[in-house]
């Protein structure tokens, strides 16, 4: 019964504290990463770009399979790292404002599918590296969270990027000299799969409550905001909103 009660509680939507808590975890999470990236950056360029050559992913090299993780934070000039910064954390920050370790593992998704589209389709021995894989990850997922989540609040979030980058779609097909289309690609279609896979699991109809242990974590749940508990108005308007 233990782990059944743990599956069930996993589920239960997270609480206008949490969201706020996540949000703020994020902030510093995609703050840290991106001083990170910049950091290498300074490394790299000290050393004229000896990281980005050393570490980028190269097709069919299997001493390059390792690089899939690594070569998403480095890259080849200022002009490239400044315009992948912007779009990083924003994408990223709204990918992770729900939870920090769900981001992480999507981050991983991500970084795996950009890099093994590269490395198993990209053609000539070209080092491939920066942030742009996970970037499109990041908004491919943003974009159809809400859907997957039900929560009306993502779903409009989603639209909006959709409609104010769609313009990205277009350095993901073949065509544009100088970027691997593969790596926007293989992330896009990461961050797609990676909004099904860590989609927020709902108890099933009828689970919330058992009749040898009392109500169930989800009719517990309820019982824990009363209507004098002095954030019942915040909650109620949060979860009319489909943030709870």
């Amino acid at each position: 019964m233990g782990a059944s009660y743990r599956g069930q509680a996993d589920a239960l939507p997270m609480s206008a504290e949490q969201v706020i808590a996540e949000a703020r975890k994020a902030f510093f999470v995609m703050f840290a990463g991106l001083a990170l990236v910049w950091g290498l950056q300074l490394v790299n360029y000290a050393d004229h770009y000896a990281l980005s050559r050393d570490y980028g992913v190269r097709s069919g090299d299997i001493g390059s399979l390792p690089d899939i993780l690594v070569a998403p934070l480095l890259h080849w000039s200022w002009a490239h790292i400044e315009s992948n910064s912007g779009p990083l954390f924003v994408f990223g920050f709204l990918a992770a404002y729900r939870g920090v370790a769900r981001f992480l593992g999507l981050s991983l998704l991500v970084a795996l599918t950009s890099g093994l589209a590269v490395w198993f389709f990209e053609r000539g021995d070209a080092d491939t590296v920066g942030a742009s894989g996970l970037i499109f990850g990041y908004f491919g997922y943003v974009v159809v969270r809400g859907l997957f989540d039900r929560h009306l609040i993502d779903t409009l979030i989603g639209v909006v990027m959709a409609a104010s980058f769609a313009y990205l779609l277009t350095v993901a097909v073949p065509g544009t000299p100088g970027v691997s289309w593969l790596a926007h690609l293989g992330g896009l279609i990461g961050g797609l799969a990676g909004a099904w896979l860590f989609r927020d699991r709902r108890p099933r109809a009828g689970a919330g409550t058992d009749s040898r242990q009392g109500p169930g974590p989800a009719a517990r749940d309820k019982l824990q905001v009363r209507s004098d508990h002095p954030r019942a108005d915040l909650h109620k308007e949060l979860g009319e909103l489909g943030l709870l």
